[in-house]
């Protein structure tokens, strides 16, 4: 029997985009199944609701953060961060100006940083979803090294600097 695989998935839309989302996991909900999903609060909600109306007898794992605009882009980004979300469809509104789109951007540039897979519209979604990748129970993603980013002040005295600067400003008020 061939392994099956689980993978964190993370589920955002916009409100107009919210139907979309949907649509989009509940045409997929086979291929979703057993499947760990993080979503921000209102599209979780929502989600949750229509795949529990399609699949009364499946039981789903759902962790419903905030509602986006309120903290939930920012905890969808430390469960980024954290390693556990491999996947984030986040199905963005293109013709509305977003109050949060700073925490847009965050996510996006975030996803990046940690190589997961983002996509925010639904043919970019039917693509991944459709790859055999999505799953092989061999495919691991690379994890890009920043050692050389967070080490970047080793051997340096930038601390020593900045206490020798304090206390020579202390004694020049004295």
């Amino acid at each position: 029997m061939e392994p099956k695989v689980r993978r964190g998935i993370g589920l955002v839309a916009h409100d107009a985009m919210k139907k979309d989302l949907i649509e989009w996991v509940l045409w997929n909900s086979e291929l979703l199944m057993g499947n760990k999903f993080y979503c921000t609060g209102t599209t979780g909600t929502l989600i949750l609701e229509a795949l529990k109306e399609k699949h009364p007898e499946v039981e789903w794992d759902f962790t419903i953060l905030k509602s986006g605009p309120l903290g939930g882009d920012q905890q969808m980004g430390s469960r980024i961060v954290d390693g556990q979300i491999d996947y984030l469809f986040f199905f963005t509104d293109p013709m509305t100006l977003q109050p949060h789109d700073t925490d847009v951007k965050a996510l996006t540039r975030l996803a990046g940083v940690e190589n997961i897979v983002f996509c925010c519209n639904r043919s970019t979604a039917d693509h991944i979803i459709s790859s055999p990748l999505f799953m092989d129970p061999d495919y691991e993603r690379t994890h890009p090294d920043y050692s050389s980013y967070t080490k970047r002040f080793e051997n340096k005295s930038v601390v020593t600097e900045a206490v020798e600067s304090v206390n020579k400003r202390k004694r020049k008020k004295r």
